[in-house]
């Protein structure tokens, strides 16, 4: 027979069971991670890209599905005008007397034009100021061209370097063409194009998060940006061409021109992390169900992958997925 103190811890056992299974649902469970959010710019002050707008319904619809993150937008304010387009000179040259009066209307549509437009685009900015941004993890221009007017531009640039994460998309190294410290973060600064060509990028990095959807080989049919100011010693190269039809002439002869032409890459600026794709002019390359003009030219299979290159490069800026660097 058992003495009687062990039978009372015996006894014990299963009472204290049936207290912890009691009080057990009790307990608040733990709060789940709150998603991280993004801010989505898309304001230009130069060419405007058609794809602005449903970029931002996927992106919108990336960030649902996803749920690691979320987005707040930065948008066009309504009701842009067409700015100003400064005169070429006729056959007579520059010194043309009917030249100089177009080009001091021209001087008189511009100043109207930033005196009237221009403080709205300020105004959508100001989101943009380091002390609100502090309620982010990252910053995403997506085709923005041209010189924004930010609140605090240096204050925006140190606000990424502190440890937060800057997304280019497209047309996002057409902007601060006179602001070098964002062509220093971002890596690279937008030179040419020719007209849309088929193209077969490598994948530089199929372990990274934006490679890993990718073939080995990847072939797309857009817009392929030509750049100034990259050095790819810098960056982490993600994906590029070795090769590409520069004109309309070499597209119709087959004629390649070898070199090393970037489409995406990643880098780090101070303690933040950068991530920029080429990619992007086309609206049936943003979304598989989406029909052009003519037909599409990238295959459905292609957005998708689009799509997940991308989300990628989405959340490895945003520390969520490992990758190099």
């Amino acid at each position: 027979m058992l003495p009687r103190s062990l039978l009372s811890r015996r006894r014990a056992v299963p009472r204290l069971a049936c207290l912890l299974l009691t009080v057990l649902p009790l307990l608040p469970a733990a709060a789940p991670e709150s998603p991280r959010r993004v801010l989505v710019v898309t304001v230009t002050t130069g060419f405007r890209h058609s794809c602005i707008p449903l970029s931002e319904q996927i992106l919108e619809r990336m960030a649902r599905e996803d749920g690691r993150f979320a987005v707040d937008f930065v948008r066009q304010p309504e009701g842009m005008p067409g700015p100003p387009s400064r005169p070429r000179p006729g056959p007579a040259g520059e010194a043309d007397p009917a030249h100089q009066e177009a080009l001091r209307r021209f001087a008189d549509e511009e100043r109207r034009y930033r005196e009237t437009w221009m403080p709205r685009v300020e105004e959508a900015l100001r989101p943009l100021h380091p002390a609100n941004l502090a309620r982010y993890a990252a910053v995403l221009f997506a085709s923005t061209t041209g010189e924004l007017p930010l609140p605090d531009k240096q204050g925006f640039i140190d606000w990424i370097a502190s440890g937060r994460a800057f997304i280019g998309v497209h047309a996002a190294t057409d902007t601060f063409h006179g602001f070098r410290p964002f062509i220093e973060m971002i890596g690279g600064e937008f030179l040419r194009h020719g007209p849309q060509v088929a193209v077969e990028g490598i994948n530089d990095d199929p372990a990274h998060p934006s490679g890993r959807p990718l073939p080995a080989r990847w072939p797309v049919f857009d817009e392929i940006y030509q750049f100034k100011s990259h050095a790819p010693e810098r960056v982490h190269s993600l994906l590029r061409l070795d090769r590409l039809m520069l004109t309309a002439e070499d597209i119709k002869a087959g004629r390649a021109t070898p070199g090393h032409y970037p489409l995406a890459w990643a880098r780090r600026h101070g303690q933040g992390r950068v991530f920029y794709t080429a990619l992007g002019h086309r609206e049936d390359l943003w979304d598989p169900g989406r029909e052009e003009k003519g037909g599409r030219r990238n295959p459905r299979e292609a957005a998708r992958l689009f799509q997940g290159h991308l989300r990628g490069g989405i959340l490895w800026a945003l520390g969520l997925e490992p990758g190099r660097p």
